[in-house]
């Protein structure tokens, strides 16, 4: 696969023409090769008695790397002109003036000069070839997820849809005489099927915010067991099959309440579609955090495989379930703007254990009884 073209790397018979780095990387980079030039010379010219011209140049040299590294072929040419001119003028007989008495040094100062100009373009080459592989990768990357995307869509999104189009239409239909249960029953249908949809368009339009940093979180102390009770009220959730374990006294959470709620939904609603009923809900506080724990008793997840289920549209092939795999990867993406974690864990005896982990409302101390 070719590597992309961006506006500022282009390539013309394989090699660089223009640069991908950025206008302030630039600057800097012009910046060091003249402050790093006047500190080299500040530095060793009190040395000039202890260290021979090569030391010297060498020294120089290791600047118009560094600054070719920063700011590229530019920047690396100025350290390189500029060192070559201060190796002259303080460190070459006779001193302070830009003639040269030794061909020793007359020939150093030109070896510097050449090595510099070509260190420099290899160096330079080396950092925007390094750069277009990782604009690729990103591309690549990009390009998985689309990929994906569409599959996902092509099937997840379109399934609802057509079940409440069915739906309807069987309702509109002249051809077939309905009973009030069949009636009922379609609409019962077709409102279940456009909330699904309803809740798919949302997963995907709060992970797009989330990942363009766009969606708001308003933190403040929440009590926990509020934000369960509304979770477990959500038609996404099947309140009878949740077994609750959570202390009277537990401390409130930093979180945003409704998007803890989204998150408590997403979780339990996968422990419920993963695995046998009951899922078992449980509270700790602890070294001033509250850990909420989802457990199930279902196949559970290899170790190898539990990070991928936090990335979007990995479902570790269970297809048939239904959904884009965005629930885990948004509650996680949630839980981390509330400064939380959502992590994996085994259950005992077999299953999974989603531990959503959050700040606590720090206890003030009781205030102390005044002395009489």
């Amino acid at each position: 696969m070719g590597l992309p073209r961006h506006a500022g790397a282009e390539t013309t018979g394989g090699t660089m023409v223009r640069g991908s780095l950025s206008a302030r990387r630039r600057r800097y980079g012009y910046l060091l090769a003249v402050v790093g030039a006047a500190a080299l010379v500040v530095v060793l010219v009190p040395l000039r008695g202890r260290l021979d011209l090569a030391s010297e140049a060498l020294l120089f040299l290791l600047l118009v790397v560094t600054t070719a590294i920063l700011g590229g072929l530019g920047p690396a040419l100025l350290a390189g002109g500029l060192g070559a001119l201060l190796l002259n003028f303080f460190f070459t007989k006779p001193f302070h003036t830009f003639r040269i008495h030794e061909a020793s040094d007359i020939v150093a100062v030109l070896v510097f000069a050449a090595v510099a100009v070509m260190v420099s373009w290899v160096v330079d080459l080396a950092s925007r070839r390094a750069e277009a592989v990782r604009e690729a990768a990103e591309l690549e990357a990009g390009n998985r997820l689309r990929t994906a995307l569409l599959a996902a869509v092509g099937h997840d999104l379109r399934t609802p849809l057509a079940a409440a189009k069915a739906a309807v239409s069987g309702l509109r239909s002249r051809d077939v005489t309905l009973t009030e249960d069949d009636r009922r029953e379609l609409l019962e249908t077709a409102d279940e099927s456009l909330d699904r949809l309803a809740a798919l368009v949302e997963n995907l339009l709060d992970l797009s915010r989330l990942q363009a940093g766009a969606l708001p979180v308003r933190t403040q102390p929440v009590a926990v067991d509020d934000v369960i009770a509304r979770a477990l009220d959500d038609p996404g959730v099947e309140p009878r099959t949740v077994v609750l374990d959570v202390p009277e006294q537990l401390p409130d959470v930093v979180a945003d309440p409704g998007l803890l709620e989204r998150v408590i939904v997403n979780v339990v609603a996968n422990a419920q579609r993963c695995a046998p009923p009951p899922a078992l809900l449980t509270a700790v506080a602890a070294d001033g955090r509250v850990d909420l724990r989802v457990v199930d008793t279902g196949p559970g997840i290899v170790a190898a495989d539990r990070d991928r289920v936090f990335v979007p549209f990995q479902r570790l092939g269970d297809s048939g379930t239904g959904g884009l795999g965005l629930g885990l990867a948004l509650s996680r993406g949630l839980v981390e703007a509330m400064a939380g974690s959502l992590t994996l864990d085994e259950t005992p005896g077999g299953g999974l254990t989603l531990v959503i982990s959050l700040p606590a409302v720090p206890v003030a101390a009781p205030a102390e009884a005044p002395r009489s």
